[in-house]
């Protein structure tokens, strides 16, 4: 009975130390899981503005390339218009040529 009682005495004993020990070990993990996390939301809130910062980057770039684009295409739009308008008065000249070149040869012949 004896021996049963000191058995028990050192069991709660070591159980205890045991209890102690991982609590101690425990409260080390979460102290590691909690600045874990700290660095993490630090990282992922750093990368959520650097992509941001790229997307209003892109999105710059975006308007200013419309923006080239739509001047470009004006300013093709008035070539080919002035082309246009001065279309009939080329083809005339052309055909002026033509015709006197068909003249000289026709009297030649």
């Amino acid at each position: 009975m004896i021996i049963a009682l000191h058995i028990s005495i050192v069991l709660n004993l070591l159980a205890l130390g045991l209890i102690f020990w991982f609590k101690k070990d425990q409260q080390q993990h979460n102290e590691w899981f909690y600045g874990e996390t700290e660095a993490s939301e630090h990282g992922y809130r750093a990368l959520m503005e650097d992509f941001t910062n790229y997307q209003v980057k892109c999105d710059r770039e975006l308007s200013k390339l419309e923006k080239e684009l739509e001047i470009k295409t004006k300013q093709l739009e008035r070539n080919q218009a002035k082309l246009r308008k001065e279309l009939p008065s080329t083809i005339g000249r052309v055909v002026g040529q033509i015709e006197f070149a068909q003249d000289k040869i026709n009297r030649k012949m």
